[in-house]
């Protein structure tokens, strides 16, 4: 018997239309683990605040989530024909510029960000755009691997404290409040950053979304999850703080803090997790054995088209681009003085420091820092720090979490912001004792007065993208509040005694004399 083959079986066919999942798998896994050498520092730095935050310890599980949520879809993927894709090139690229944007202005968050998206552009461009349709949750899942909602902190903070006055007086509780510090008569508790309950919600956040799309279908209930979601733990945290207080008031503080943190961190976020579910439960829309996606309607070849190995080469020459790009604006350090001296201010005269409750600001990466106490014939005392960088880096921020007014673990804590002095951002903070003190802080960057971390991390990165010097300077100054002199009044008098910030912060930088 004699089989016709037609001519066109033996016509040599492009690479490409042979590559399978294998080849494609092998290129992706090489050139994932080549980006996190690449931006090796940003790869630790991550998997640091992973392991030691308590904010972010809920990305360690984020891996094996996505590991998970790719295994279901395997039957579905193995249907799909991968194929390397040049317009994902793209992604690589706009993770790239977002990660430069955020070395140049050190914003970490836009670096941890970029590094994620330089990922998700690999997945793009090796293994085409049908299969990352396929994949569209996984990896929009995996920006929940980047820390973010530190801002939530503040307004969280704020939320507490109204949730806990009004139940405290409902039960009786003789309570004062002034900023974030609650008073009762047995001692008196901060709503503190770690008790904002913005760690639970963040946490909340990702494990709603993950339920959301795992347990349902219809858009309006998985909206209506996630709001419920993010309202439970809000409200439990202020039930935790009210509890925790009330407590304190039939007890001790030291027995009622003790507890509340063995019931926070063990039991008190499992219980949360477990109501939020038992909430939704009952309107659980998607069938368990339902496809996650239909490949049926993925199996259109795209086009532009390239071999594997040469887009894995050229995601990663893309992606390496940019830490060359940093480096070059990196080199640009503005020569500062060998030394620097506190100015002479007319009218004051310097003064050993307080030693009734010792303030300096925190600025670990400066290239000088001085400190002073000026006193006036009239008695007032106000305190003057200086902060030179002679440029910024990784390590050496002018602006930054624990940097500045207040450092991590402070003595000195926060209670309220107040109005702008002389340009100046002004903070009220106290100390044990109890001691108060008003802050008031100017930063000077390129030609700029700024009073701000958002637009000094602007023009920081208009600097280091556009060139020009990137000297920094930070300017605090600071009066302790007492029954004989109003420190609002005693900081304004001396900078009209003191004269331009700009001009203090030019001449410790070196540029005039």
């Amino acid at each position: 018997m004699t089989v016709a083959v037609p001519p066109s079986a033996f016509v040599a066919q492009p690479a490409i239309e042979d590559d399978g999942w294998r080849r494609h798998a092998v290129a992706l896994a090489i050139s994932v683990a080549m980006l996190v050498i690449l931006f090796g520092r940003d790869s630790t730095d991550l998997a640091r605040i992973w392991w030691t935050s308590t904010t972010f310890g809920h990305c360690l599980f984020i891996g094996p989530v996505l590991g998970w949520l790719v295994w279901q879809r395997r039957n579905d993927l193995a249907a799909l024909r991968p194929v390397a894709w040049a317009p994902g090139l793209a992604l690589v690229a706009f993770g790239g510029f977002a990660w430069v944007v955020g070395e140049a202005a050190q914003v970490a968050l836009a670096r941890h960000l970029g590094l994620v998206i330089m990922g998700q552009g690999l997945v793009v461009t090796l293994l085409g755009p049908q299969v990352a349709r396929g994949l569209l949750f996984p990896l929009a899942y995996a920006f929940f691997l980047v820390p973010f909602g530190e801002s939530l902190e503040a307004p969280l903070q704020r939320v507490t404290v109204a949730m806990t006055m009004p139940l405290l007086h409902l039960f009786g509780v003789p309570a004062q409040v002034d900023g974030v510090l609650i008073t009762i008569p047995n001692g008196y508790f901060e709503v503190a950053e770690a008790c904002s309950g913005a760690k639970f919600v963040i946490a909340m956040a990702a494990y709603g979304t993950l339920v959301a799309n795992v347990c349902y279908v219809a858009w309006g209930r998985r909206i209506a999850f996630m709001m419920m979601a993010m309202v439970v733990p809000i409200l439990a945290n202020g039930l935790r703080a009210f509890g925790t207080i009330y407590a304190a008031h039939l007890t001790s503080v030291e027995a009622a803090t003790g507890m509340d943190h063995i019931v926070y961190g063990w039991i008190f976020f499992g219980l949360v997790m477990a109501a939020v579910l038992a909430i939704g439960w009952r309107w659980f829309d998607r069938d368990p054995d339902a496809r996650w996606f239909d490949p049926a309607t993925l199996q259109a070849m795209p086009r532009f088209r390239i071999d594997v190995s040469v887009a894995a080469a050229l995601a990663l020459m893309t992606a390496a681009v940019f830490p060359a790009w940093a480096s070059l604006g990196s080199r640009q350090t503005a020569a500062t003085p060998r030394q620097i001296a506190l100015p002479v201010v007319p009218g004051w005269q310097l003064a050993p420091l307080s030693v009734r409750a010792p303030w300096s600001p925190h600025y670990p990466g400066a290239d000088h820092f001085l400190m002073g106490r000026y006193v006036s014939p009239r008695g007032q005392a106000v305190d003057l720090a200086i902060a030179v960088f002679a440029d910024q880096r990784e390590g050496k921020e002018l602006v930054g979490f624990g940097i500045g007014a207040l450092r991590e673990n402070d003595r000195w804590i926060w209670i309220a912001k107040l109005a702008d002095i002389d340009g100046g951002a002004a903070m009220r903070i106290t100390a044990p004792g109890p001691v108060e003190r008003i802050v008031a802080t100017w930063y000077r960057v390129g030609d700029l007065v700024l009073n701000n971390n958002r637009d000094v991390k602007l023009e920081t990165l208009k600097v280091r993208m556009l060139g020009g010097p990137n000297r920094a300077v930070a300017v605090l100054v600071s009066s302790e509040a007492t029954r004989e002199h109003n420190a609002t009044v005693a900081i304004k008098d001396f900078l009209k005694a003191l004269g331009p910030i700009d001009r203090l912060a030019d001449t410790s930088a070196g540029l005039t004399r």
